[in-house]
């Protein structure tokens, strides 16, 4: 499995109505984070869990998901979280 693949897996628990993820590991060979293995992936995830809460909360909800691939596979993710009619 991927680790796109595993991103998508654990984002699930979110119910997103939209998911996508973009490996950005290209933009970032030689970095230091590259080198030890960990990808640099952008996540956009449109979900009802969101409504209501902050930018923090849903950042620490979507890095919650995924805490057990950083940072072995995630060295760096970039995050836009919206709720549903946000965008």
């Amino acid at each position: 499995m991927t680790t796109v693949e595993k991103i998508r897996a654990r984002l699930g628990a979110l119910s997103p109505e939209k998911l996508d993820i973009v490996d950005e590991s290209h933009k970032h060979a030689g970095h230091e984070g590259a080198k030890g293995g960990g990808g640099h992936y952008a996540v956009t995830i449109v979900s009802r869990v969101f409504e209501g809460k902050n930018t923090m909360a849903r950042h620490r909800m979507v890095y919650g998901a995924v805490s057990d691939l950083m940072p072995r596979e995630i060295h760096a993710l970039s995050i836009r979280a919206s709720a549903p009619g946000e965008i």
